[in-house]
C-alpha cells in the first residue's frame, strides 16, 4: 500500500492526541480530511477550526459522501479503542475501504524519513516533546508526531520544511507500546526510558511487555544507536550500539544537579565531555532524566552542547505533565498525568523536593479498572508519599466495570496523615474546606476537567 493511492483520509477516533497528529499532517499535506469522535473537546474543536469535518454520533450518513462514494480512494485510518462492532467500523469493512490502524500510516510515514522513536512504559511524551524542541530550536528540519500537546508549540505535531530526500529530514515519533504499536517503527535511534509492567490488559504479564520492547529494539537500524536506561535488559536485543543513561550514571547521566528557584539545575555528562549550568523550567528529577535522554540523542545527530543547552534552557514541557495551574504565595496547584505507581511515585517525589516545607495534599483518579486492580498495592505506596490523599473513582476509559474493582482497593492500604474518597462532583467542596497549600491532581482520565473549578476554589486571599 502506497499513500499517494488515496484522495480522502477518514478517521474513526480523530479526537486522540495521535490520531489528530497524523490528522493535522495529512490536511497540510492537502487531503480533505473527516473523522468521527465519541465526545467533542477542546482539540476537536481546534481541528474544526482547521477545516476538519468531524460528527459526535455513530452514524454512517454523516460519512461526508465525497468519502463514501469512493471507497478506493479513501483511505480510513482507526485507532485500537474504536470497537469493532462500531457500526461505521462495519460499515467500512463491508464496504470496500482500506482500513490501517494509526500506528500502521505512522510507521510508513515515519519510514520515509531518519526516525527517532522514544519509547517507554512512561515518560515517553516529555522525553520525544523534549527531542523534538532541541531539535527545532537548533534548526534541524524535523517533523514530530508527540502524544501531548507542547506548550511551546501549542501542538503535538510539528509540520517538517520540504526536501528533495526525505532521509535528510528528522522525525520524532512517540512510540507507543499499547496494542504492539510501535512494533511498526523501524528507527535509526530510539530512546526507552522504561519497561514496567503496564496495559496488562493487553499484554497479559510482564514477560509480555518485555517480549514486545525486545522486539521493538532488534527493528533499530544495525548503523542506528539504541539509547537505554541504564538496568534495563535490552541490549543483547538489537543490532545497534547501546548507550546507557539515567539520573546519576551511564554514559549520559547529570551531576552538581540542584534546585534553584523552584528550578532542577544540573550539567549533563557525556562521554566527550559536560554541558553545563541546564536550567530546566520543567521541574522534577525524572524530568531531568529526560532531559539526558533527550541530549544524548541530539548530541548523536550533530546538534552542538551550547545548542542544546539553550533549548532545554527554554523547554517549557507538556500539558499535564507537572504543568502550574496556580502558582502563588498563599498556593500551589499542579496538574500530572501520571497513572502508573512508578509515575505517581516519580511526581510526588519531585514535588517534595521543590516545596519541603508545604503539606502536599494528593487528589488522584485511577484510570482503567484492569490497571487498578494489578497495581493497587502499588498506586497505595506510591501515594502515601503525600501528607493528604484525596480518591476519586476509577475513570473507565475503554473498559467496562469489573466486580469488585473499585478505589477502594487502593485506598484501605495507603499509609498517609489523611484520606478520603470523593466524588468529582465532591471534590471542589472538600478542596475549599482543606484550604490546601499545596495541591496536586493526578490521572490520565478527565480529572483536567476540574482545574479551572479548583484554581478559583484556590485563590485564597
Amino acid at each position: 500500500m502506497t499513500l499517494d493511492q488515496f484522495k480522502y483520509i477518514y478517521f474513526l477516533g480523530i479526537g486522540g492526541i495521535g490520531m489528530s497528529a497524523l490528522a493535522r499532517w495529512f490536511q497540510v499535506n492537502g487531503y480533505p480530511i473527516a473523522g468521527y469522535d465519541k465526545t467533542s473537546t477542546a482539540l476537536t474543536d481546534a481541528l474544526q477550526t482547521e477545516g476538519m469535518t468531524i460528527h459526535f454520533t455513530e452514524d454512517v450518513e454523516q460519512i461526508p459522501a465525497s468519502f463514501r462514494e469512493n471507497p478506493a480512494e479513501t483511505l480510513v485510518i482507526y485507532t485500537p479503542a474504536v470497537p469493532k462492532t462500531h457500526p461505521e467500523y462495519i460499515y467500512f469493512t463491508e464496504h470496500g475501504f482500506t482500513l490501517q490502524k494509526r500506528s500502521q500510516v505512522l510507521g510508513l510515514l515515519a519510514g520515509q524519513m531518519t526516525t527517532i522513536a522514544v519509547a517507554g512504559t512512561h515518560g515517553k511524551t516529555t522525553t520525544s516533546s523534549m527531542v523534538a524542541h532541541i531539535l527545532r530550536d537548533a534548526d534541524v528540519n524535523c517533523a514530530a508526531f508527540l502524544g501531548g500537546i507542547t506548550n511551546n508549540y501549542g501542538t503535538n505535531f510539528l509540520l517538517n520544511q520540504p526536501a528533495d530526500d526525505l532521509r535528510s529530514v528528522v522525525c520524532v515519533v512517540e512510540a507507543d507500546e499499547f496494542d504492539r504499536s510501535f512494533l511498526t517503527l523501524f528507527p535509526k535511534y530510539a530512546i526507552v526510558t522504561s519497561t514496567d509492567a503496564d496495559h496488562l490488559d493487553i499484554y497479559g504479564a510482564h514477560d509480555a511487555v518485555l517480549e514486545s520492547f525486545g522486539t521493538f529494539v532488534s527493528q533499530i537500524e544495525p548503523d542506528g544507536v539504541l539509547f537505554m536506561k541504564k538496568g534495563l535488559t535490552l541490549a543483547d536485543k538489537t543490532k545497534a550500539a547501546v548507550r546507557q543513561y539515567s539520573l546519576q550514571s551511564g554514559d549520559y547521566f547529570s551531576q552538581n544537579l540542584r534546585i534553584e528557584q523552584a528550578s532542577f539545575v544540573f550539567d549533563l555528562v557525556y562521554p566527550q565531555g559536560v554541558i553545563s549550568n541546564i536550567q530546566l523550567m520543567v521541574p522534577g528529577f525524572h524530568n531531568v532524566e529526560n532531559a539526558v535522554a533527550a541530549g544524548a540523542v541530539a548530541l548523536e545527530t550533530g546538534v552542538s552542547p551550547d545548542a542544546i543547552r539553550s533549548a532545554l534552557n527554554t523547554y517549557r514541557g507538556v500539558r499535564r505533565r507537572f504543568e502550574y495551574v496556580l502558582k502563588t504565595d498563599a498556593a500551589v496547584l499542579i496538574d500530572d498525568y501520571a497513572h502508573h505507581p512508578a509515575e505517581v511515585r516519580a511526581f510526588l517525589s519531585s514535588v517534595k523536593a521543590l516545596y519541603p516545607d508545604r503539606e502536599l495534599t494528593a487528589v488522584f483518579q485511577p484510570h482503567l479498572f484492569s490497571r487498578t486492580r494489578d497495581f493497587a498495592e502499588g498506586f497505595a505506596e506510591s501515594l502515601s508519599l503525600a501528607d493528604n490523599v484525596i480518591l476519586l473513582d476509577i475513570y473507565p476509559a475503554r473498559e467496562l466495570p469489573m466486580e469488585g474493582v473499585t478505589s477502594d482497593l487502593i485506598f484501605r492500604d495507603v499509609q498517609s496523615k489523611t484520606k478520603q474518597l470523593c466524588t468529582k462532583a465532591e471534590l471542589p467542596g472538600v478542596v475549599q474546606q482543606m484550604k490546601p497549600s499545596l495541591l496536586v491532581t493526578i490521572g490520565a482520565g478527565d480529572i483536567d476537567q476540574l482545574l479551572p473549578t479548583l484554581k478559583n476554589t484556590m485563590m485564597y486571599q
